[in-house]
């Protein structure tokens, strides 16, 4: 087979994989199906980085800063796998989370532009790298980790379930201000709604939820295994809300729910309906478009965490994080439980 045709053969094969995504509600046969797909056009060399026992340490080993990471990265596959890998990485979010997961890659040609002396490689949208765990199938155990800066996403597939968390969006620049993406913001509703509920807030109840003036430098739980917010306080208690007040937060919980899939989305809404009347929602910092912010929901069984504060508040950190949750934990408890 000539180049060009292999090249168009693995074009056509994405897009196919990309069109079953969306037709099929991203389940784990699609995401399983774009693994396999993936690995059989890998090299016996790249499969050495890709691939590592479900076991590994290192599915546990998560970041979202720029540094040296194990996985196959982009860049390291050729032009016929790279669709093949973002085939993988759509349907293991929604069309939402494969927007906002791909412009934040695109953003490191920004910032490369910014610094001018940034050592070579450092700002590369390319230099996102996929790694599986285990073996994929449809109803087996395996994971699927896809991540680089400002980008962590943790997949686990356990008897045809998957759990989608840590799931971590960031952003540098939160907003273009120069050139011609200015005006871009791809984390923008996640700021958005998040100042909304606050400024629906009774002066009293802001009293309660604004747990201090200076904003919090960056996320609480930076990249741990297990997430805790460490003694931090509450906030104000969702119970205190109005119906109103009570639907902001929603649509808050909502925006970061659906980048994940929709059965995943679905699994996490009704994790939020179901603590409505226990979550607690607190914020620091400054109210004002512009100046540096940090918020956070929390429920006995999740936590989202948002900061925009470093930067000159311009460059966002925002995760969904769950406390039993995270890498599967849950899932693969009750599968290993079920099994005995």
């Amino acid at each position: 087979m000539s180049k060009a045709r292999t090249r168009i053969f693995a074009a056509l094969a994405g897009a196919l994989l990309l069109i079953a995504a969306g037709h099929r509600a991203n389940s784990p046969r699609v995401m399983s199906d774009a693994a396999n797909t993936l690995l059989k056009s890998l090299s016996d060399d790249q499969k050495l980085k890709a691939v590592f026992d479900f076991n590994s340490e290192e599915r546990l080993n998560w970041h979202f800063i720029p540094k040296e990471r194990k996985g196959l990265p982009l860049k390291a596959m050729t032009h016929e796998q790279r669709p093949l890998a973002m085939a993988l990485l759509s349907s293991a979010v929604s069309q939402q989370g494969f927007i906002k997961a791909t412009s934040i890659m695109s953003l490191e040609e920004i910032l490369k532009i910014q610094e001018k002396n940034t050592p070579p490689g450092r700002r590369d949208p390319e230099n996102y790298l996929f790694s599986i765990f285990g073996t994929p199938s449809e109803s087996g155990t395996w994971g699927l980790r896809v991540e680089g800066h400002h980008l962590s996403l943790n997949f686990t597939i356990t008897a045809n379930k998957v759990a989608s968390s840590p799931m971590f969006y960031g952003t540098n620049p939160h907003l273009v201000k120069s050139g011609p993406r200015a005006g871009t913001r791809v984390l923008a509703a996640e700021e958005d709604l998040g100042r909304e509920l606050l400024l629906s807030l009774t002066p009293e109840q802001r009293k309660i939820a604004v747990v201090s003036e200076e904003a919090l430098k960056d996320i609480i739980t930076m990249a741990d295994r297990k997430a805790a917010l460490k003694g931090a306080p509450n906030g104000l208690a969702a119970s205190k809300l109005n119906a109103k007040q009570k639907q902001l937060l929603m649509s808050v919980l909502e925006e970061y729910a659906n980048n994940a899939p929709e059965q995943a989305a679905h699994a996490r809404m009704a994790q939020v309906k179901a603590a409505v009347n226990s979550m607690y929602f607190a914020w620091t910092g400054s109210a004002e478009k512009g100046k540096g912010h940090y918020y956070r929901i929390s429920a006995p069984s999740f936590l989202v965490e948002y900061d925009n504060t470093q930067n000159d508040a311009n460059h966002v950190h925002s995760v969904w994080r769950d406390y039993n949750g995270d890498f599967g934990y849950d899932l693969l408890g009750n599968h290993y439980t079920s099994s005995h």
